[in-house]
């Protein structure tokens, strides 16, 4: 059985993570009105995998006979000046969701839930690879500057990303 405390925490969790699905999903669409397809579609699977990370915290407290409780989602920023500046956003948000991610396992771990901190030991190396990829990219855009030639070559090789959901599921 969870605890409330923890049960409470998760939900937010989960809303935080529907906020990430519609801010790359906000960002995907203004990719696109920038005709930069192969960003948009970068941004559509990290708003899949969001949404993936949602759904297992959503299925996790069910499993563990604790409550859903579903918060109103933020509008996410419409406007990005730029691919860099959208990225920028991007590893910015992926820092927070670690800190908050950081924060369960600490609670997980106050409450002496081994469950917990087995379940989120997954979203802490998964928080690892997440910040990696916006980071990588950030700097690809930094090198690049406002070279066009180099960001349509970025946007070709960011079209060719797909979303594979993880094999482990809560």
């Amino acid at each position: 059985m969870i605890s409330k405390t923890l049960n409470k925490a998760i939900n937010e969790q989960i809303n935080k993570e529907m906020f990430s699905e519609y801010l790359y999903l906000s960002m995907s669409a203004w990719f696109t009105e920038q005709n930069l397809e192969g960003f948009a579609n970068w941004m559509n699977v990290q708003a899949q995998e969001e949404r993936f990370h949602a759904m297992k915290f959503f299925n996790y407290v069910l499993d563990r006979g604790g409550s859903i409780e579903l918060l109103q989602i933020e509008k996410p920023a419409k406007e990005f000046k730029n691919p860099f500046n959208a990225f920028k956003e991007t590893l910015k948000h992926e820092q927070f969701i670690t800190k908050s991610i950081d924060g369960l396992m600490d609670l997980a771990i106050k409450e002496k839930d081994h469950a917990a901190k087995s379940f989120l030991q997954w979203f802490v190396d998964e928080q690892v690879e997440e910040e990696s990829n916006a980071d990588k990219l950030l700097n690809q855009l930094k090198m690049i500057g406002d070279n066009v030639h180099s960001i349509f070559m970025l946007d070709r090789e960011l079209a060719t990303r797909v979303y594979t959901p993880p094999v482990a599921t809560a």
